[in-house]
């Protein structure tokens, strides 16, 4: 890949193109994050939590920047961008205050006179990240193991090339060294060589579970530590006995925050046949009034899909469910409007079998799934092939923890939308990936844990 291009999903102009790193520069950036390593992880924690300080008051700084950025990319709404950065902040403030605790000496008892585990930095890490979130997808990785000592390498996709550059230029703006953080402007077929450099120590991946595949065999063939965060097909359990005028608001955010290209919005709605009519109808009319327009108007409640293929992918998914037996509610079409617009869209009547429910879908399509009663509820939710989180609503709190235990996913919420929190381990299980990112987990995740034993 010669060039990367960055096209507006809102009107389709081309608006940036950057050249693709040659094999030289990429060899000269691996060579600048492994010398600058060992400098690096010898910083005391407190200094490197410092420049996360420093970090999140650049990143506000430029927060409006950035979020223009983000939107003109990938078509997010510019209120959910400005949200995406401050998310950002927070996390570099979470881990400057908490991180230091997580990586202090745990002593443990045993016939040594003195034995604990030491938290250590492996290296170079490389991240391999998406469009979707082109700040925060990076950041909850990159700060969590500048943090440990390692040094990292973005590599980021090749749509949202102008963030990845904006990301690479605030860590220098937050007087970062020289080569703890760079972006790698690389294509998807340099990927493996990278994986290859004996100097590049582990590997994160936030993409498609193809995507993951790849980037697993390589980095375990050559013994590497990987971290996947995959695709997911959440459920979304709606009990007789929930409020339904709350979760049917609840419902629309949780479907369609960032025009519903993200993993963890809820895609399979399973309601109990007793409500399941009014669920429908509620959430027809929530659906139909939202505003599909421009996403950098701040009254926009929904903007368009990231790129072209991405829609002709999602109706597809679209008609083969209403061929195989849904029923399409609203929407399913395409909008008739410049930019990569599709319409809000419902189906009712989904079933296994059918490509919205066993399929990732990544867009702005709800589907609908009936069940007799908890129980099959629950089975329905289980019966995929993804794991990455899940949520139960209804008045019975101790009844949804109970449901929400035996979900088979890496998070599960009761009356509550999925979301990453970086006081909470982050992750999924099945084809959804594994490793944790966020918490005391996630800074874990890239450290050698070493076992120190004195007589």
């Amino acid at each position: 890949m010669s060039e990367m291009i960055s096209v507006n999903p809102a009107n389709g102009e081309r608006f940036e193109t950057r050249a693709a790193l040659g094999a030289g520069e990429v060899d000269t950036a691996i060579a600048r994050a492994a010398e600058r390593f060992p400098a690096w992880a010898a910083l005391p924690v407190p200094e490197r939590a410092e420049a996360l300080r420093r970090l999140a008051s650049a990143l506000r700084e430029r927060s409006g920047s950035l979020a223009q950025l983000a939107t003109a990319e990938m078509g997010k709404r510019i209120a959910e961008a400005r949200a995406e950065v401050e998310k950002c902040a927070i996390a570099c403030e979470y881990y400057a205050a908490h991180g230091p605790d997580f990586l202090v000496d745990t002593m443990v008892a045993s016939h040594a006179g003195r034995s604990l585990i030491a938290w250590q930095p492996l290296g170079p890490v490389l991240l391999v990240m998406p469009w979707n979130f082109p700040f925060w997808q990076a950041m909850r990785q990159a700060v969590p193991a500048t943090l440990a000592g390692n040094t990292v390498l973005l590599k980021h996709a090749s749509n949202v090339q102008g963030c990845a550059a904006a990301l690479e230029e605030v860590f220098a703006a937050a007087q970062f060294p020289e080569g703890v953080f760079q972006n790698l402007a690389i294509g998807s077929d340099a990927v493996q060589r990278v994986i290859e450099d004996p100097r590049v120590r582990g590997v994160s991946l936030t993409g498609s579970e193809g995507a993951g595949r790849a980037v697993a065999g390589a980095a375990g063939k050559h013994l590497k530590k990987t971290v996947l965060e995959l695709g997911g097909s959440d459920a979304f359990i709606v009990l007789g006995d929930a409020d339904l005028d709350h979760v049917i608001e609840q419902a629309v955010k949780a479907r369609f925050q960032n025009n519903g290209e993200t993993c963890i919005a809820a895609k399979r709605f399973i309601v109990e046949e007793s409500i399941a009519e009014d669920f429908v109808s509620g959430f027809k009319a929530k659906i139909e009034a939202m505003r599909v327009g421009d996403p950098m108007d701040d009254d926009t409640d929904l903007g368009p899909l990231a790129r072209e293929d991405l829609l002709d992918d999602l109706h597809d998914q679209v008609s083969r469910s209403v061929e195989a037996g849904a029923v399409c509610i609203t929407g399913g079409h395409r909008l008739e409007r410049p930019g990569v617009y599709y319409a809000p869209t419902l189906l009712d009547h989904v079933r296994p079998g059918m490509a919205a429910f066993d399929e990732e879908t990544f867009g702005p399509v709800a589907a609908v799934t009936r069940a007799a009663d908890a129980e099959e509820a629950l089975a329905l939710a289980n019966a995929s092939r993804y794991g990455l989180g899940g949520s139960v609503w209804t008045a019975d709190r101790a009844r949804g923890e109970a449901i929400a235990r035996r979900l088979e996913c890496g998070c599960a919420f009761v009356n509550g939308i999925v979301k990453s929190d970086p006081r909470l381990p982050f992750g999924g299980v099945k084809d959804s990936g594994y490793g944790r990112e966020l918490s005391a987990l996630g800074i874990r995740e890239f450290v050698n844990a070493k076992t120190v034993w004195v007589d």
